[in-house]
């Protein structure tokens, strides 16, 4: 591992990408300390713990704390994972979009702009309500100011926190171009890593004797072994079909015949299912609470985490989001038409359609198996929670936090690994 991070640092482009990542990630993380003018993060720090068990204890998870200290990144990423949600859904519901989507090179650009767009929008909006929310949460979170005007104020924290989303929105695609990774899940990454020490340090503290502090130490620890070797098992899984090159005479020299496979991963969508899916289940209960509703009574309940109905939608939305992005980045019968060009073909299946047939079957048996292992890794903490007390409310996100860590480690390794590979050095898996 260490020899391997050595010689990516011996590589001047690779070594440029590492340093620009960890050089974003820096920065980021030094923007999610600065505050936001005319809020009282004390105050806010009160709203916060008042509100321990609530949709808004899940977004300072992944804001990083940046919420519940008023900080400039306090939406953190997700606008602009909204963002990208509503635009590939469009994209697929709307022929010119698709058109425009796969236009050259140009398409893409156009459809990155729309999005970015989109972005600015649902970040004034959200910035909108959470002035709505700490205006009017009863702790003062929002200073006043004398011969300073109200609205002027209002405007001012509105405005930040858009501009906190946007440049979080330009972070995330720097990292995407000049980077290691997917800029998403690393921004993602580092909000739940700088999150976890504190959290698994309020159990431990709050134990209620030595024993069963170290009786909680040795239970994060097993889960974390254990859900880091299953994802990382199936993550690494595959299915592997036998195709078979025709022999075919050019000149004196013969060409094909050879026996290769056609690898199919399980889970080949790492934890963008996840990430999409809990966002859309979870903006049901902020528009409802954006408009200030009680959550509690009435049809809100019912998409609370709490409840039966919203671990339902849940573990149907992220099996939903695998297909889509299977859907999306494996086409079978673009790889069959291109079997068939260079003279390949499944064993036993006939070349073309057939092939195509065939190779969609398979795929959706094998995303199936993928989406229900992300599906109970995130879901069973949510049931495990409705038997407890609201004081390891946490526990409910657990599962997708650390299937969050996980895929976006995995990713990222497998990412240096292939720029490993490409200049023929060894990488993390030989």
């Amino acid at each position: 591992m260490l020899g391997t991070l050595k010689n990516a640092f011996r590589i001047p482009d690779l070594r440029k990408k590492l340093l620009f990542t960890v050089l974003i990630l820096i920065l980021y993380r030094l923007g999610a300390q600065i505050p936001v003018p005319f809020v009282s993060a004390e105050a806010l720090q009160s709203f916060a713990t008042a509100a321990s068990g609530s949709l808004f204890e899940y977004f300072n998870l992944l804001s990083g704390d940046a919420f519940s200290h008023a900080t400039l990144f306090a939406l953190s990423i997700t606008p602009y994972i909204t963002a990208s949600i509503v635009i590939q859904l469009l994209t697929i519901a709307i022929p010119a979009l698709e058109r425009m989507a796969k236009d050259g090179d140009e398409g893409p650009r156009k459809i990155n702009r729309i999005t970015r767009y989109l972005t600015v929008a649902l970040s004034l909006i959200t910035s909108y309500g959470y002035y709505r929310i700490i205006s009017g949460s009863g702790y003062n979170a929002v200073e006043t100011v004398e011969n300073v005007p109200s609205a002027f104020i209002g405007v001012v924290i509105v405005a930040s926190y858009c501009a906190g989303a946007s440049l979080i929105m330009w972070m995330a695609e720097r990292i995407n171009e000049f980077g290691i990774g997917n800029g998403i899940s690393l921004i993602l990454f580092v909000n739940i890593i700088s999150r976890l020490p504190a959290i698994f340090s309020q159990y431990v503290l709050n134990a209620s004797s030595a024993w069963t502090a170290i009786l909680i130490t040795l239970a994060v620890i097993v889960v974390l072994v254990v859900v880091i070797f299953f994802v990382l098992e199936v993550t690494n899984a595959e299915r592997r079909l036998p195709v078979q090159y025709a022999k075919k005479v050019v000149g004196r020299k013969m060409y094909g015949g050879q026996n290769t496979t056609l690898p199919i991963k399980v889970n080949m969508n790492g934890v963008m299912p996840i990430i999409f899916a809990s966002s859309i289940v979870s903006l049901p209960t902020t528009i409802a609470t954006l408009a200030g509703a009680d959550t509690t009574k009435g049809i809100w309940h019912f998409f609370s985490y709490e409840s039966w109905f919203y671990s339902l939608i849940y573990f149907l939305l992220i099996i939903a989001f695998a297909y889509f992005y299977s859907a999306i980045s494996f086409n079978p019968v673009e790889v069959a038409n291109n079997l068939k060009k260079n003279g390949g073909f499944i064993l036993g299946i006939r070349a073309g359609k057939p092939t195509a047939d065939y190779i969609k079957k398979i795929l959706n048996k094998i995303t199936l198996i993928g989406a229900i292992f992300l599906s109970i890794i995130s879901v069973v903490p949510l049931i495990i929670n409705m038997f407890l007390s609201s004081s390891v409310s946490i526990l409910a996100f657990s599962g997708s936090s650390l299937l969050i860590v996980v895929g976006v480690v995995q990713e990222t390794a497998r990412d240096i690994e292939a720029q490993m590979t490409l200049r023929h050095y060894k990488g993390f898996l030989d």
